[in-house]
């Protein structure tokens, strides 16, 4: 189920080799660990993915991603698709939260949102200081750590329903069954194995 749930929705690795910021690595891109689907490598992806979004807005996230992702052997596609989280049209709402973090933990005034996105652009945003760097690094850390075990326990929920449906599909209905599993669940497992 995981595997089939990212395949669905990673990017194609054609795509991911094509583009220009990423020619530099060359044959690394090649690799073919930087492609597998497992839970290592998909966890590590995340964690990888979530800690680059919130790299102080640079047009460097996707090569940092894609570094990291060389480096620890993680999925490329997903670490270098999930830094495009912020964008043009995020970057505001979400550089503001790590600015009110930062200036939080800090103890310092804070701008409102409206000064502070009448403000922001990629060249004003390093006058923002220590309450914008340290809101970044500890939403980078934090997003890092979440993504890994995120997927940790989802994948591994996951595969555990899947086992279970499995070993209820190929028993028959019986009174000892039904007495264990509640209808509903023994309903809902053997449903969802047949729309599988």
């Amino acid at each position: 189920m995981p595997r089939k749930l990212f395949k669905r929705f990673i990017p194609d690795p054609k795509k991911i080799r094509a583009i220009k910021s990423l020619q530099f690595l060359g044959e690394r891109l090649h690799a073919p660990n930087l492609w597998h689907l497992n839970r290592h490598s998909v966890s590590l992806a995340f964690a990888i993915g979530f800690f680059a979004m919130y790299t102080p807005p640079l047009p460097w996230q996707m090569v940092i991603a894609a570094i990291l992702a060389i480096y620890f052997n993680a999925n490329l596609p997903i670490s270098v698709a999930l830094v495009w989280i912020t964008n043009p049209f995020t970057w505001i709402p979400m550089y503001y939260f790590a600015y009110w973090l930062g200036a939080t933990v800090l103890n310092r005034d804070i701008f409102s949102y409206s000064s502070f996105s009448s403000l922001f652009s990629l060249e004003t945003v390093w006058e923002l200081g220590a309450p914008f760097l340290l809101g970044c690094f500890l939403l980078m850390v934090a997003g890092g750590v979440l993504g890994y075990f995120g997927v940790q326990i989802f994948w591994r929920i996951s595969v555990r329903q899947q086992w279970e449906r499995r070993k209820l599909k190929k028993m028959r209905p019986s009174l000892a069954i039904l007495a264990k599993e509640s209808f509903h669940t023994y309903k809902k497992f053997v449903l969802k194995g047949k729309s599988v």
